[in-house]
C-alpha cells in the first residue's frame, strides 16, 4: 500500500492515497480483517522535540474546520426542521382526537333521559293508571316516552290546530284507545329547548286534579313534545271575554277561583321543592266539560328557585301583561308572592267579567279598578253587568278584599295562599266545599 511522510511541526506525517482511504473505509463495514484495519491507520510519531508554542494551523486545516461547521449547521437545522414537524403532527392528531371526543361526549350528554324505559313502555298509549280524567276516562299516571313517529300518527300529522301561541302550538290528538289528547309542540330553538326540559321536569313532579294532567312526552327533536290529556271547555280567557261564549254564572266564578287556589297552594307547600308557576293568568286556566279548573303552561315556572332570580338571557322575564307583579319587574325577585299577585288579577277579572290588559286602549284592569277596592260600597258596581244582579253582594265584597289583599305592592303584605283558601271557604257560602281529591294534599282543610 503506497504512502509517503513528511515532518511538520515536530510530527511525522504519514500519508495515504485515496485508495488506502477507499481500503479503509470498506474495512468499516466489515469487508477487511480488523488487523488491517489497524495495520493502515493513519498516525503521527515523534521524531523532534515538540515545541512549546504549537505552530499556526495550516490554510487546509482551517477549511475543513469551516466545512465541519457547515455541515453541523445544516445538520441541526435538518433536526429542528423535523423536530417541529413532528410537534405539529402531534398537535393536528391531539386536536382531531379532541374533536372526536366532544362530539362523542356531546351525543351522550344530548341523549334524552327517559322517564321509563323502551321495553316498559309499550308501543300505544296505555290506559292502566291511577287517576281518572275530565271525562272519567282512566289515564296514566306515568308519562310515557313516545317516538317522533307516534306523535305524528296521534295528530294525523298535525292537521288540527287547537291553540297557539309565541312560543310553541298545541294540536288535537287521537289516541289509539279512542280517547282525545292535547300536543304541545316547541318550536325550534336553544332556548326553547330548554323551555321545554324545564317544563317537563316540573311537570314530572306534580299531580293534583285541577293541575292538567301529563301523559307522555317526546323528546327525539329539537321540537320538544308535551302530551296532556284534552280539556274540552277550552280557557278561561275564552269563556269569560270571548264573543259569543256563553256567561260564566257567579258560582261557577266562584268555583274556578276556588280551585285555582288549591292549585297554587299545592304548587307553593305540597309539593318536594316548591314551584312557583309564574304565569297564571286567564288563558292558562283549562276548564273541563264541567267547568272544573286546570292550571297548565309551566314554561316559566321556576322549581327550588333561588330567593333571587334576575332576568337574563338564560333567565328571561316571567309573566304576562296585566298579570305580572309590579314589585318582581323592578327588582327581578321571584317568589310566591308573584303568584299570588297574579291571582288577585284573575279573581278581578271574574268579578267585573273585564280583560286584565286591554291591548285596544293599552289600559290595564288594576289601574282601572284597583281604586274602587278601597271602598268595598263600591264593589256592586265593579260586578259584571252581564249578570244582571245574579250574584251574592257579601260574596262578591269578600272575593274584592281578597283581590285587594294579593294585589299590595308590598309583596310582605299579601296573604299566602293557604289563607286565601281558608277566607275562601269562610266567606264564600254558594260553594259546597268538599275533601279535596286524592294527589291534591290539600293541608289546610
Amino acid at each position: 500500500m503506497a504512502s509517503s511522510s513528511s515532518v511538520t511541526g515536530g510530527y511525522r506525517i504519514l500519508n495515504y492515497s485515496v485508495l488506502d482511504l477507499l481500503l479503509l473505509s470498506l474495512s468499516v463495514g466489515g469487508g477487511f480483517p480488523s488487523f488491517y484495519l489497524l495495520s493502515h491507520l493513519p498516525f503521527c510519531v515523534a521524531s523532534e522535540t515538540i515545541p512549546t508554542t504549537a505552530a499556526p494551523p495550516t490554510p487546509l486545516l482551517k477549511a475543513t474546520q469551516e466545512e465541519g461547521i457547515s455541515v453541523n449547521r445544516r445538520i441541526l437545522i435538518a433536526v429542528v426542521i423535523a423536530s417541529l414537524s413532528l410537534v405539529l403532527v402531534l398537535l393536528m392528531v391531539m386536536a382531531s382526537l379532541k374533536f372526536l371526543g366532544f362530539r362523542f361526549r356531546f351525543r351522550i350528554r344530548r341523549k334524552p333521559k327517559r322517564v321509563v324505559d323502551d321495553a316498559e313502555r309499550g308501543d300505544e298509549l296505555s290506559t292502566a293508571s291511577s287517576h281518572q280524567d275530565s271525562k272519567g276516562e282512566e289515564i296514566s299516571s306515568v308519562p310515557k316516552r313516545f317516538s317522533w313517529d307516534e306523535v305524528e300518527r296521534f295528530t294525523v300529522n298535525f292537521s288540527r290546530v287547537i291553540g297557539e301561541g309565541g312560543f310553541s302550538t298545541v294540536y288535537l290528538a287521537h289516541f289509539p284507545n279512542s280517547t282525545l289528547g292535547a300536543i304541545k309542540v316547541h318550536n325550534n330553538s336553544e332556548r326553547l329547548n330548554r323551555v321545554f326540559k324545564q317544563e317537563l321536569e316540573i311537570l314530572l313532579h306534580i299531580q293534583h286534579p285541577h293541575i292538567i294532567d301529563l301523559l307522555g312526552y317526546c323528546d327525539e327533536r329539537e321540537e320538544g313534545v308535551l302530551v296532556f290529556e284534552y280539556v274540552p271547555n277550552g280557557s278561561l280567557q275564552e269563556k269569560l271575554h270571548g264573543h259569543g261564549e256563553s256567561l260564566l254564572p257567579w258560582k261557577t266564578r266562584m268555583s274556578i277561583a276556588y280551585q285555582l287556589a288549591q292549585a297554587i297552594a299545592y304548587l307553593h307547600d305540597n309539593c318536594t321543592l316548591q314551584i312557583v308557576h309564574g304565569d297564571i293568568k286567564a288563558s292558562n286556566i283549562l276548564l273541563d266539560q264541567h267547568f272544573n279548573c286546570k292550571l297548565c303552561d309551566f314554561g316559566f315556572a321556576k322549581m327550588g328557585f333561588s330567593s333571587a332570580v334576575l332576568p337574563s338571557a338564560m333567565n328571561p322575564v316571567m309573566g304576562s301583561p296585566g298579570y305580572i307583579d309590579p314589585h318582581y319587574l323592578r327588582t327581578g325577585i321571584a317568589s310566591k308572592k308573584n303568584d299570588v299577585y297574579s291571582f288577585g288579577v284573575i279573581v278581578l277579572e271574574l268579578i267585573t267579567g273585564i280583560e286584565a290588559f286591554c291591548s285596544e286602549k293599552e289600559q290595564l284592569l288594576t289601574s282601572i279598578a284597583g281604586p274602587l277596592l278601597g271602598d268595598l260600597n263600591k264593589v256592586p258596581e265593579m260586578v259584571d253587568s252581564r249578570l244582571e244582579g245574579q250574584f251574592e253582594t257579601g260574596e262578591a265584597m269578600a272575593m274584592a278584599s281578597i283581590s285587594a289583599l294579593c294585589l299590595r305592592q308590598q309583596p310582605s303584605l299579601r296573604p299566602s295562599m293557604a289563607e286565601i283558601l281558608c277566607t275562601i271557604r269562610e266567606r264564600i257560602s254558594c260553594l259546597s266545599f268538599v275533601a279535596p281529591a286524592e294527589g291534591a294534599n290539600d293541608t289546610t282543610a
